[in-house]
């Protein structure tokens, strides 16, 4: 039973301070202000610049894979389990 009476005691407790709290700092005025949210607040934002806007995304694909030689596609293996086996 002395549980309940802590959990009683204690819900009471921050009701009253709650209801201090709001008797003391009240509402009064507004918290927020509402022309923060209305759109013509905001700016519109930049373009931004991107260095290859006009290039198609085929062209921006095959120029990144350009820059590796078929050569270097595969290397040779070090090591292979198989030969591993065979021994």
């Amino acid at each position: 039973m002395t549980i309940l009476k802590e959990v009683v005691v204690a819900v009471a407790g921050v009701y009253a301070l709650l209801f201090v709290c709001d008797a003391l700092f009240g509402v009064g005025e507004a918290r927020f202000d509402d022309s923060y949210y209305s759109a013509s607040f905001y700016a519109p934002k930049p373009q931004e610049f991107r260095f290859a806007s006009d290039t198609p995304p085929a062209t921006r694909v095959s120029d990144a894979f350009a820059q590796f030689s078929a050569a270097e596609a595969k290397p040779n293996k070090r090591y292979s389990s198989l030969t591993t086996i065979i021994r």
